[in-house]
Formats: C-alpha cells, sequence, structure tokens
C-alpha cells in the first residue's frame, strides 16, 4: 500500500514544505552524486550519522570499522544525516510522503514553528536509533525519522480524513480510500515490529528505531507547537464528521 494523496484542503502555501523537499534534492544531486558511484559511498560515510563517532572518547566500546574507514562529522551529523539518502527509492518514497502529509501539519502550526518542528522530530529519531545501539559504526541517513515526526503530528491533529491508498493485488492495480488513523497507525505499527525484530542485528537495513522516534516525537511535540488558531481554518480536524467539515470549507468566508 502507498499513499497518493489525502482528501485534507490545503489552506496556505506550505513554503516550507517545498523548501525541505527542495533542499533534499539539491543534497542528492550536489552531495550524493544522483545516488552513482563513490560519491554516493563517501557522501553517506562523510554526512550520516555514526552513533559510535558520538562516543569515541571510551565511553563505549567502539564497533570495528567496515563500512566507513574514517570518521564522519560527529555530532553534527545528526542535522546532516536528515538531508542524506541512500538511493532514488530512498529519496523519492521520503519526499512523497513529505509532499502528502507535511502540508497540512504546516498549515497547522505556521512556516517557522513547522521548521523548527521538523527538526527536532529529526533530533528524536537520532536520538532513538543511537539509545538503541551507540557503539553501532553503520551510517545512517535519511529523512524518514523527521517525516515519521510529521506523520505522528497528522494522525494526532486529522486522524479521520481519508487517505487514498494505491494498492498492487497481483496483477490488479487499484486505489481505496482509509482514515488517517488507519493508515499511518499500520505504518507505526510495522516500524514497531521491524524495530523490535532488528535488535541484536549487527548489519545494516532499514533504521527502525529512527521512525518510531521520529513519530513518537512528532505525536508529542504537535501539542506544543499547533496553533490553534490555523487550526480553525482546517474543516477536518480533530474527530469533526467529514460531511460537517466539507461544509465548512465549501463557504468561501472560512477560506480567509
Amino acid at each position: 500500500m502507498f499513499p497518493i494523496r489525502d482528501d485534507n484542503p490545503q489552506v496556505n502555501t506550505p513554503y516550507v514544505t517545498y523548501g525541505i523537499i527542495a533542499a533534499n534534492a539539491l543534497a542528492w544531486f550536489l552531495l550524493q552524486g544522483f545516488g552513482f558511484g563513490e560519491q554516493l559511498n563517501a557522501s553517506v560515510c562523510h554526512y550520516g550519522l555514526i552513533p559510535a563517532d558520538l562516543f569515541g572518547d571510551g565511553l563505549t566500546d567502539v564497533a570495528p570499522r567496515g563500512v566507513c574507514p574514517s570518521d564522519g562529522m560527529g555530532w553534527g551529523g545528526v542535522f546532516s544525516s536528515m538531508f542524506m539518502h541512500g538511493s532514488w527509492m530512498h529519496i523519492l518514497g521520503n519526499m512523497w510522503f513529505l509532499w502528502v502529509f507535511g502540508d497540512n501539519v504546516e498549515d497547522s502550526m505556521g512556516p517557522v514553528r513547522f521548521l523548527l518542528f521538523y527538526l527536532l522530530c529529526g533530533f528524536c529519531a537520532a536520538a532513538a536509533q543511537v539509545a538503541a545501539d551507540p557503539s553501532s559504526a553503520i551510517p545512517m541517513v535519511g529523512a524518514s525519522g523527521a517525516i515519521g515526526g510529521v506523520m505522528g503530528a497528522y494522525i494526532m491533529l486529522f486522524p479521520r480524513v481519508k487517505v487514498h491508498m494505491f494498492v498492487i493485488l497481483i496483477i490488479i492495480f487499484t486505489t481505496f480510500r482509509v482514515p488517517a488513523i488507519a493508515m499511518l497507525g499500520y505504518w507505526i505499527v510495522v516500524q514497531l515490529l521491524g524495530a523490535f525484530s532488528s535488535m541484536g542485528s549487527t548489519g545494516g537495513g532499514v533504521a527502525f528505531w529512527a521512525h518510531v522516534g521520529g513519530f513518537v516525537g512528532g505525536a508529542l511535540l504537535v501539542w506544543v507547537f499547533k496553533d490553534e488558531e490555523l487550526l480553525l481554518n482546517h474543516p477536518y480536524r480533530g474527530w469533526q464528521r467529514p460531511k460537517k467539515a466539507a461544509n465548512i470549507w465549501d463557504d468561501p468566508a472560512n477560506r480567509e
């Protein structure tokens, strides 16, 4: 299943969401060489978050280096890793989820608050992944954790909004709508299952704990960053019935 779009109207232009997508695209093109050749591997090692680099002072047993022969950016990797990706599917999938869910969350906070919220969710994701394995020498990259925070905020703000899902059933291609709480709830359950099943693993793979940390961080931080006045412009906020919400949205007086 893959989300195509939601039925949540966009009130204001989501400039920060667009800017974050542009920043990730520029990093992919300029720093990661479109995902080709040695530039991709070098960028992942240099700009990725390597937990072992954060505790290289003897406080923990640092794992032998096999993936990256040299140190990364240390604590700077907590920030830079949020704009790095490992493949075309990785960046396209992340940016699509941000495109679908980011605009409405930005609408609920305003651009400045949303930017700070997004970065804090990324830090929560990094903290969760590092806490899960602080001696790991495997670099973590991707905007998934921060976007997980956006999804956590979305499920808190707009649980009843219908999300259009694209599904492939063997040779049948179809779409259907489900409430956001069902789609995003399913997503976080999958991440939790993946996180617990990956405990003790020493190889690379999906940073499930980062996804969980970002999602939980976003679900909690949204109560601090949301703007009630901005939310009044959103007919689908909270648990309002879609029929009533549609009537509110159809009233031009509520679009100002």
